[in-house]
């Protein structure tokens, strides 16, 4: 029988150059694509501003956030394409937990 639905971490990095109104907005918007999509969020973990490893898109700053959430198989497909596109989003990254 398959699994109908898996438990899911998120972690987004998000550039700091786009504000603090912008940053909220980035992180209700993830929150409500897992919702639309059938999905619940747990936990919304904000870490906040951290200095990156290495330079990304010549960023040494970025916004932390990591979410914990149950949903179906078909929803980090989604997650990603959308972390793709978003103007904004530095790296993102969905694991089976």
């Amino acid at each position: 029988m398959a699994k109908t639905t898996a438990n899911y971490e998120m972690m987004v990095i998000l550039n700091t150059k786009l504000g603090e109104e912008a940053i909220k907005g980035l992180i209700e918007k993830y929150k409500e694509i897992i919702e639309e999509n059938g999905g619940t969020v747990s936990e919304v973990n904000e870490w906040g501003k951290r200095k990156l490893a290495y330079p990304i898109q010549y960023e040494t700053d970025g916004y932390y956030v990591l979410y914990n959430f149950e949903s179906k198989p078909d929803l980090p497909t989604e997650l990603n394409r959308v972390s793709n596109i978003t103007e904004g989003v530095l790296r993102s990254l969905v694991t089976v937990k």
